[in-house]
């Protein structure tokens, strides 16, 4: 038996042609799907001529049914990763540009949030780039391969859009894609790289908001006793673990709250009792009520009650 001999497994259906011959007597077979399978002399035999011309080629060979399709088929975009068989262990990992569009091309191996990128260039149109190798007993523990598209549009035309595919080897579904690969012309496991990214219709999106967006309901105002006590007391339950600063804030905070309370819900009038102390808050009320344009009128009110420590205030 000699290197280039026409083979069969006697254990199997498959024939090839003999790569190499060990003292040992151990022998490499390569078949047609380029698998180098390993075996021994006495596991093969040699196909002779005669039975060749008897029987014709594929004799003692059940004709195997074609190579399924890829699942994901070929689309126009016509770029794809391809695992190319280079034994039976090993595989070579290609990009491969089969469209008329060059494009920069990214790829890398996705591990949870971090990554490391196996090739990232200009692949032009009819070209073929390999990228990495993988061990096939491996498969189920790839990680994620993820791949980026830019075209490149030297001409003033139509913009293509950049788009991006992430995939997850499996083994039920790997094995599904044999398939010839264009520009490389051998049978690989395809995966075509689809653009799944599409112009946004603005108007049309628009139009989807509005019907799914809920129209906000109207605010109801509400109306504000016509007295309000400005005491810190009043507003605060624990006010003695309070800066004076923090007490004065919270009291105009009051203030202003129900003052546009009345204003929005109509109201003529209304009082503030903020008291006498050192008279910092009247000030800083009466300051505020000389800004505004809707007040007509703001004074001292229940002298008999108060002193000088509420003030009215008219709205107009």
């Amino acid at each position: 038996m000699n290197v280039g001999d026409k083979v069969r497994l006697l254990r199997g259906k498959e024939e090839g042609i003999v790569r190499k011959v060990s003292a040992s007597g151990r022998i490499e077979v390569e078949i047609e799907d380029g698998f180098i399978i390993p075996a021994m002399k006495s596991e093969v035999v040699i196909i002779a001529e005669a039975e060749k011309s008897y029987f014709g080629e594929n004799a003692g060979v059940t004709k195997e049914p074609e190579s399924p399709l890829p699942i994901s088929a070929p689309k126009d975009q016509g770029l794809y990763l391809a695992f190319l068989p280079i034994n039976d262990q090993n595989l070579s990992l290609y990009l491969i540009n089969d469209s008329h569009q060059p494009y920069l091309a990214h790829t890398s191996e996705v591990h949870g949030g971090n990554q490391r990128t196996l090739f990232a260039g200009v692949l032009n149109p009819g070209e073929s780039k390999k990228i990495d190798d993988r061990l096939m007993k491996e498969l189920d523990e790839w990680p994620a391969f993820l791949l980026r598209f830019i075209p490149i549009q030297n001409k003033l035309e139509k913009a293509i859009l950049p788009f991006e595919r992430q995939l997850k080897m499996k083994a039920t579904q790997f094995f599904k894609h044999l398939s010839k690969a264009p520009i490389l012309g051998k049978n690989v496991y395809l995966f075509a790289m689809e653009q799944t990214t599409k112009e946004l219709d603005i108007r049309s999106l628009n139009a989807e908001l509005k019907e799914i967006t809920p129209k906000p309901e109207p605010v109801k105002t509400v109306k504000p006793p016509r007295s309000i006590d400005l005491h810190i007391e009043q507003l605060h339950p624990d006010p003695d673990k309070l800066s004076n600063a923090e007490k004065m804030r919270i009291q105009m905070e009051a203030f202003e709250k129900n003052l546009n309370q009345a204003i929005a819900s109509g109201m003529d009038e209304i009082t503030f009792i903020h008291g006498l102390g050192n008279g910092i808050l009247k000030k800083e009320i009466h300051k505020r009520l000389s800004q505004l344009g809707n007040i007509k009128y703001f004074q001292d009110t229940q002298k008999d009650q108060w002193g000088y420590g509420a003030t009215l205030v008219r709205i107009s």
